[in-house]
């Protein structure tokens, strides 16, 4: 992904953030690149602060850096809410049959800024990610495409994930992936918060009340990897 630090929109706000995928299109949130924000403006000068207001096109979030170094966003509250994931169905229910070309899954479906559709699976890792994850992106009842989560639920307070990101493939962790697979884990009964989400590229602790209207808090952490320098050619 590539991610904009921007002049702040309105006195509320520290910056602005700006998140492009790989397909070329902006989107509107980002967990893991949140934490690499706080810590890159944080690095490089551009704040003092080790709290921050930051607006997305979802809203604001708010990045910590913790004294571990890892960072603790506020992700805001879930929305379960079909029309506002958006997600066609006539009324909100816990979990959806959602029909693909060669079988039916059974998903839950919220949005952490962006939309995301989890289903559980008895294996993350043989789970068929590659195989089912651009039909679900792509799925008629999700107007404006979808991240899909696969989870395998360890205990009461861990799951494996594997998600299929909206727009670039599936990648080595998800912040809001991370986080809508706990909050749904939590809201059908078969996860306690705080969770720990295990993912190929590392583990996130995902803490969230179960309450409607309650923020989601996702702690993990962000290391530079290099510094380069790119020409752009103007047309």
């Amino acid at each position: 992904q590539l991610l904009l630090v921007e002049p702040p929109s309105s006195e509320e706000m520290d910056f602005s953030y700006r998140i492009f995928n790989a397909d070329g299109k902006e989107v509107e949130q980002c967990g893991n690149g949140a934490r690499c924000f706080a810590r890159f403006v944080y690095d490089r000068g551009l704040t003092e602060k080790t709290e921050i207001r930051v607006g997305t096109q979802s809203g604001i979030i708010i990045p910590r850096l913790l004294a571990d170094g890892r960072v603790r966003v506020d992700m805001g509250a879930p929305e379960f809410e079909p029309g506002k994931v958006p997600f066609i169905t006539e009324q909100r229910q816990s979990s959806y049959k959602l029909i693909l070309e060669n079988e039916e899954i059974e998903i839950g479906v919220v949005s952490m800024g962006n939309p995301h559709a989890v289903q559980i699976v008895d294996d993350a890792e043989s789970a068929p990610v590659l195989r089912t994850g651009p039909e679900i992106e792509h799925h008629q009842r999700f107007p404006a495409r979808v991240n899909a989560g696969y989870m395998q639920v360890l205990d009461r307070q861990a799951i494996q994930l594997r998600v299929w990101e909206r727009g670039s493939g599936e990648t080595l962790a998800c912040g809001p992936g991370a986080c809508a697979a706990a909050v749904i884990g939590i809201d059908r009964g078969l996860l306690d918060s705080p969770v720990e989400v295990h993912l190929r590229g590392g583990t996130l602790e995902v803490e969230w009340s179960g309450q409607d209207g309650e923020s989601v808090f996702m702690t993990g952490p962000a290391e530079y990897v290099y510094e380069g320098s790119y020409e752009m050619e103007t047309l």
